[in-house]
């Protein structure tokens, strides 16, 4: 297997640190508002990678953080008037929500900040012993940057005193323009939390590294955790400054590989909630269907940034119903698990840092085949039971086909639509056997009038949008 690091700039043979285990630790997000496209890629990107590492055989450990304590989210709270709780298991709960209508499983560890304050204390604790950390007169904690001779080495790049380092106002008490807080010293005691250093909140890059050695790193090995990954946008400062922190505080590096999904942009242009084209996925969700979207912002290199437009996403959609009119086509035939060559060839190419559109080319020749074998040989037993178990294996490995064939072409008609074209299939139903094809004719007209098809087939009748 093969991954792109994104420090080292090149593809690297994926080699775990404990052999058939992987963890895998991405950067979560911030619960004060609702998520938009640019989360939904990243969390899409990270479940991918979780699948291809299972279908290699790793058993996977995959970690992603909750953030719920920031400005932003207090800010939040207090524009409504309501607890910080009550915003962060609001917008907890929306995340969830929304990433199982694309298709994306939970970690299997999901730590949050307001759960992991003695692990950030810990790390402080070490950081201030070992003269990587220092406090100031104002109750801050900051780390020292120029204690640290690697920092920098992550992102590669030069020092700017317009950098921003962290998401509340630098202290004038800093001994280097660069370093950044660990802890934040807040007298308004209704949004801040008791520390050994006073009154105050977590540095937002701490959190993350305090996670991971609490819930991933083990002890007398050289990386605390395999993969860390996250949007491009983080590289610096904050997965520097996390790499910084965990090379100062243990005797291990955080992570062995790492890796970054690209920008989603708008129409072409960068989405930023600054530009006001902030696309968030409920309002997607309201246009499209989450399996839709799952394979549309898929559908390109992971790092590679992703132009969002609605002219790409139906041509995508188009390709994804190839998929399901091959599973309609084979509804009939048992589920199986037998092994293909087409099966060894999808994971090859997904397993070569995640080349989905090699994988998309490979599934488009497989339905082609089948299509055209099934429509000139007519019952082929073996390539249908083959078809199928390739099918499942794209489902569990890609996220792709796993609705009901007939229901995913109802996708856009709202259910009373769909209980009245039942209840006249029905009507329909009755007529014919009565013998009566003047009044199943009408019916059937009726029944198109909705804007759908009808198919009469030995299992039943069945219909799609059109």
């Amino acid at each position: 297997m093969l991954l792109y690091d994104s420090v080292q700039k090149t593809k690297r043979e994926f080699i775990p640190i404990e052999e058939n285990k992987v963890s895998l630790y991405v950067c979560g997000p911030t619960v004060y508002d609702d998520a938009h496209l640019g989360h939904a890629k990243s969390a899409l990107v990270f479940d991918l990678l979780s699948r291809v590492l299972r279908a290699n055989g790793y058993e996977v450990t995959y970690a992603r953080n909750i953030t719920d304590i920031d400005d932003k989210i207090i800010k939040k709270a207090a524009e409504q008037n309501k607890s910080i709780k009550e915003i962060t298991d609001y917008y907890t709960a929306a995340f969830h929500k929304e990433m199982e209508a694309i298709g994306v499983k939970r970690p299997d560890i999901e730590p949050k900040a307001t759960e992991s304050l003695d692990a950030m204390f810990e790390m402080i604790n070490k950081l201030i012993a070992k003269g990587h950390a220092y406090t100031t007169k104002d109750g801050d904690v900051y780390f020292d940057t120029a204690s640290d001779s690697e920092y920098l080495s992550l992102s590669k790049r030069h020092q700017d005193d317009d950098d921003k380092q962290e998401r509340v106002t630098s202290s004038s008490f800093k001994k280097n323009q660069a370093d950044f807080a660990l802890w934040k010293s807040v007298k308004d005691t209704t949004t801040s939390f008791t520390s050994p250093y006073g009154q105050g909140r977590p540095g937002w890059h701490l959190e993350c590294s305090a996670m991971i050695e609490k819930h991933l790193a083990k002890p007398n090995l050289p990386f605390a955790v395999d993969i860390h990954g996250g949007g491009a946008d983080l590289l610096f400062p904050h997965h520097e400054n996390e790499a910084a922190q965990t090379r100062c505080s243990a005797n291990h590096a955080l992570a062995n590989y790492w890796v970054h999904n690209g920008f989603v942009n708008i129409d072409g242009e960068k989405m930023s909630k600054s530009l006001g084209n902030s696309f968030f996925l409920k309002d997607a969700l309201r246009e499209y269907d989450g399996e839709i979207l799952r394979f549309y912002l898929l559908s390109t290199h992971y790092r590679s940034n992703f132009n969002f437009n609605t002219q790409d996403l139906t041509i995508a959609k188009k390709r994804l119903d190839k998929i399901y009119r091959l599973k309609k086509r084979l509804f009939d035939i048992p589920v199986n698990s037998e092994k293909t060559a087409f099966q060894a060839q999808l994971l090859e190419v997904l397993s070569d840092d995640m080349n989905v559109s090699s994988a998309l080319a490979l599934i488009d020749d497989m339905i082609a085949t089948a299509n055209e074998t099934l429509d000139t040989v007519g019952k082929h037993k073996q390539l249908k039971k083959e078809s199928v178990s390739n099918l499942t294996f794209i489902e569990s490995i890609l996220g792709f086909g796993v609705k009901n064939p007939f229901e995913y072409f109802q996708i856009g008609v709202d259910e009373e639509t769909k209980e009245k074209i039942a209840q006249l299939i029905e009507l329909r139903n009755e007529a014919k056997k009565e013998k009566d094809f003047t009044k199943s004719d009408a019916i059937r007209d009726e029944i198109l009038a909705f804007g759908v098809s009808l198919m009469d087939t030995p299992n039943g009748t069945f219909w799609e949008k059109i």
